[in-house]
């Protein structure tokens, strides 16, 4: 875990370098992807999704999470086969990441972060890093 302090800016900035921002996230999909079928399963999905969005550990109760789940199917998984693909899984952390970036605003907000985290990513973006 790191401490950083992120905005709006820091987000959307590392989103928008499509290069950066798609090898981080084809980095993330090989993570999570433990069986190497190219796709992600829920359960593959779930394992690791709290790490790289830095949502933490501690609410990992199935009947907490499954509608968060439930509702990325039912968004993203477009044709509907039952796991996300490489696309479905660069949208949807691309809406996700932009949608945390407006949450973030434009005031800087110090946060915690996984080291491995798409939000540890984009700080390092903005540094250079990356």
């Amino acid at each position: 875990m790191s401490l950083a302090v992120v905005n709006e800016t820091t987000v959307t900035t590392f989103v928008e370098d499509r290069k950066a921002f798609e090898n981080c996230v084809e980095e993330c999909f090989e993570m999570l992807d433990v069986d190497g079928d190219r796709v992600l399963s829920r359960s593959e999905l779930r394992e690791g999704f709290c790490k790289i969005m830095s949502l933490g550990h501690g609410s990992r109760e199935e009947e907490k999470i499954d509608p968060l789940f439930n509702t990325i199917f039912n968004r993203f998984d477009e044709d509907r086969n039952g796991s996300i693909d490489p696309q479905e899984f660069r949208c949807l952390i691309r809406e996700l990441m932009f949608a945390m970036g407006r949450g973030f605003g434009n005031s800087p907000v110090l946060v915690v972060l996984e080291i491995d985290s798409l939000l540890m990513k984009a700080v390092e973006h903005e540094f250079g890093r990356i």
